[in-house]
């Protein structure tokens, strides 16, 4: 009798088990079908929506990236574990040359999961290859992704594995699909310009409120103060601290796969939807809420400087700024002396 109850016992575990693993694989399938369909939702809705696409100009641009870095000396200067991403906003206007107001380097450590973020500020002097010294920001308008990719690693000795370029379209777009309600952010000022042409105008009031996608990218644009592009720059790497917490929230997590859909449709990039989906879903979902950030030019290493055919330009300390994103990014010094003393450093 005390046998068969055993045997009884036994059979009811086993079949709780059973049913617990089929519960567990339902799950696990049902999981990965409302990611893909979602990130497909996302992928569909922003090409509605006048995403980059796949189009010829985005693929030799591509192209000519990946020659840059077959050219660029310093490709081993990183821990393997560490990516840096060219990060551009570009603003995009009929038949108008490319602008941007908006350069960052993205590092992703793989093992530990640190992030960091590098502004470039727009105006920053360099010696922009095949052109001779300008703003920074002139070399993607004379060339787009490539020729400012190269200009970085001549001027800074540092390496760029992968480029994303959004438009600002494309920006108010994801944020409005991250958060309908919009991003909660202290506007710190009363902020309002209208350009010559008619075609920025922000009018944004001081205090705690929430932000939708134009007026979120009114207020990262905005430096018709003081402080100009160095407010500007504060703002930007705010704002996109604020967006990797809002998509990292309960209350927003499950829109993320759909969010990540998008941003493949808006972002021009040289990774694949794989990569895009795998790094942007480690960035953000990385609860090291400590992202490192720098500003070139550091502190006290720049003064304004006027020059014909160039106007106003931020002249920096060109050893200075060059060690400072080196040390920033973790660039093997060793590997900075052996180009050096082989006659390649710029």
């Amino acid at each position: 009798m005390a046998g068969s109850r055993i045997v009884r016992r036994k059979r009811v575990r086993k079949r709780r088990r059973k049913l617990l693993f089929s519960i567990m694989v339902v799950l696990f399938l049902g999981t990965i079908g409302y990611t893909a369909f979602q990130v497909a939702a996302g992928q569909d809705e922003g090409a509605k929506k006048g995403g980059f696409g796949n189009n010829e100009d985005n693929e030799k641009e591509a192209n000519e990236f990946e020659k840059v870095q077959k050219e660029n000396g310093d490709k081993q200067q990183l821990e393997d574990n560490k990516i840096n991403v060219l990060l551009v906003g570009s603003d995009q206007r009929d038949d108008e040359v490319d602008r941007t107001d908006t350069i960052m380097i993205g590092q992703y450590d793989k093992d530990s999961g640190e992030t960091k973020l590098v502004s470039i500020m727009r105006d920053t002097y360099v010696n922009i290859p095949g052109y001779g010294y300008n703003k920074i920001n002139a070399s993607y308008a004379y060339g787009d992704i490539p020729l400012l990719t190269k200009t970085i690693q001549k001027n800074f000795g540092i390496q760029i594995d992968h480029f994303a370029e959004v438009n600002f379209e494309g920006f108010k777009h994801i944020v409005n699909e991250v958060s309908p309600k919009g991003i909660k952010i202290n506007v710190e000022k009363r902020m309002k310009y209208q350009d010559n042409a008619g075609d920025v105008n922000i009018d944004l009031q001081p205090g705690v409120q929430h932000l939708n996608g134009a007026q979120l990218l009114d207020y990262a644009r905005f430096r018709a103060d003081a402080q100009s592009d160095f407010g500007r720059v504060e703002r930007q790497q705010k704002v996109i601290t604020r967006l990797k917490e809002e998509m990292l929230s309960l209350t927003k997590i499950h829109k993320l796969p759909k969010a990540i859909g998008m941003i493949t449709s808006y972002v021009n990039t040289d990774m694949t939807k794989s990569e895009i989906g795998g790094y942007g879903t480690k960035f953000i979902t990385n609860h090291d809420d400590n992202i490192q950030k720098l500003r070139i030019p550091v502190e006290g290493s720049y003064w304004n400087k006027r020059y014909e055919g160039v106007g106003a330009v931020l002249a920096h300390d060109e050893a200075t700024n060059r060690n400072a994103l080196q040390e920033f990014l973790g660039v093997k010094k060793e590997e900075v002396a052996k180009k050096e003393e082989n006659g390649d450093a710029s």
